[in-house]
């Protein structure tokens, strides 16, 4: 009886757990994508009052486009390197001539004095500001093309370049890495789902036996002390079960999130049929040198501080600006002049619309060492970045070793855990039928069951390292 109160109490508290974890969910997933509309209800069960939609049959390829699309961290990447791409082709247009179109009108305030007009006209009002020209009216109507050259353009478009290689490395990483993380989740999820069917199976083989103990003791041929024996497994069989079955939902809910806009929607995973094979380990060192996105991102960076470096001294040189004008400059806004009236050129009209060019070189001759210090500013960074290289170049070769031994090493074992399990199996019928039979005890049979159990789950387990394993070894070498 007091059992019968013990295992009441302990599913309550479990229950009263999993409405707990229920709740926190549902509140922060409030808190993060608001009330579920009409489209969540679609995603998640349907409309209101009507019948609940089918779960969403998801497949490993399906999760991973789900998660590019959702989350955060690859969206950051993705944003950075669409920038950065935006930038070279800014960089670019740096060093191309610039056009824009001046128009101006100024008026002057008189000062009061006559002044002979241009070109003999007649008296005219001298303005109070004498760079205003000589009338009080001027107008502008012209377009202006300016080009700047200097080594700074050049530097611009090497660094913008290089910037945009190495943020499309590391949208690589961070694709690599989503990838990496949701085959671990994938196969968590399916492993948990193992585990909760395995569970099951254990409690009804518990049933059973508990009941073939009673049986026995009515029988008179086994003692009331197996039957207590069988009962505490059944009980640890059931809490097995709400374990798995907790493990599950939460695995669902971490993979959901990825998944959907509601982490609560129902969906069931579709697993491929057998693991995927391991390469050879000269294709993986191959494939490492050629596509490893982490040593790409190094290499940009060098070049990045390459041309930093470029950029600080081309302080040094001089610069040649060139300009040249077309339009208006006069006190007429008109392409031609008032008409000349006096002077060798009576009767005609003097000509507005020209041009005017400009060639302007400016020669750097002191800066108070600033240009000096900018320099050796750069020539740090780069000596850095090209630590950073080599850093990672043997970061590559450890993790491509450790990781493909690893990968080798869970591979190995499946198999073994394969076997496990079918002699696990095997040993607990024949010793459950050699129990029947009265030639074995009830711990005898409690032992095989727990190795049962202990062997299915390390089959699921051992699932989950090698494709954790594999996906990890594919970060490096690109063949995701």
């Amino acid at each position: 009886m007091l059992q019968n109160v013990d295992k009441r109490e302990n599913v309550n508290w479990r229950k009263a757990v999993r409405k707990a974890v229920w709740f926190a969910c549902a509140v922060g997933c409030s808190a993060n994508i608001g009330p579920v509309g009409a489209a969540g209800q679609a995603a998640g069960g349907g409309a209101a009052g009507g019948a609940p939609a089918a779960p969403v049959t998801i497949t490993l390829e399906e999760a991973i486009r789900r998660a590019e699309a959702s989350d955060g961290v690859y969206a950051a990447a993705s944003a950075n390197s669409r920038s950065a791409a935006l930038d070279r082709a800014i960089a670019r247009a740096g060093m191309l001539p610039n056009a824009h179109v001046l128009n101006q009108d100024i008026y002057t305030q008189p000062n009061g004095i006559m002044n002979e007009g241009d070109a003999g006209q007649t008296l005219a009002p001298l303005p109070k500001f004498v760079a205003n020209d000589s009338r009080p009216d001027e107008y502008y109507a012209q377009g202006i093309v300016d080009e700047a050259l200097s080594l700074a353009g050049p530097a611009a478009v090497r660094r913008a370049d290089a910037a945009a290689a190495q943020a499309a490395a590391e949208l690589e990483i961070a694709r690599r890495g989503l990838v990496a993380g949701v085959t671990v989740l994938f196969y968590s999820s399916l492993a948990a789902d193992s585990k909760v069917t395995a569970a099951r199976q254990a409690l009804q083989e518990a049933n059973n036996f508990s009941k073939i103990t009673q049986e026995r003791e009515q029988a008179r041929e086994a003692a009331h002390a197996d039957v207590v024996k069988a009962q505490l497994g059944q009980q640890q069989r059931e809490r097995d079960l709400e374990d798995a079955q907790a493990a599950a939902e939460r695995a669902r809910l971490e993979l959901g999130v990825l998944l959907f806009p509601d982490p609560r929607t129902p969906y069931t995973l579709s697993a491929p049929p057998a693991p995927p094979a391991l390469a050879s380990r000269e294709d993986v060192e191959a494939a490492a040198a050629r596509n490893n996105p982490q040593l790409k991102s190094a290499l940009e960076a060098v070049k990045v501080s390459d041309a930093d470096v470029m950029t600080a001294r081309a302080a040094y040189l001089p610069n040649l600006l060139l300009n040249v004008t077309y339009g208006i400059d006069a006190n007429q806004f008109a392409v031609n002049g008032p008409l000349l009236t006096t002077g060798p050129f009576a009767g005609t009209r003097a000509r507005n619309l020209g041009y005017s060019t400009s060639v302007s070189v400016n020669l750097p001759v002191w800066d108070w060492l600033s240009t000096e210090h900018k320099v050796k500013q750069s020539e740090i960074r780069r000596q850095a970045a090209k630590v950073a290289l080599t850093a990672t170049q043997r970061q590559l070769i450890a993790r491509l070793d450790e990781d493909y031994t690893e990968a080798q090493t869970a591979r190995d074992q499946l198999a073994s855990l394969e076997q496990s399990v079918a002699t696990a199996a095997e040993s607990l019928r024949l010793t459950r039928a050699a129990y029947t039979g009265g030639e074995s005890t009830v711990l005898a049979v409690v032992d095989a069951e727990n190795s049962y159990v202990l062997a299915e789950n390390a089959r699921a387990d051992g699932q989950v390292r090698y494709e954790a394993a594999l996906a990890q070894l594919q970060t490096l070498t690109g063949t995701m």
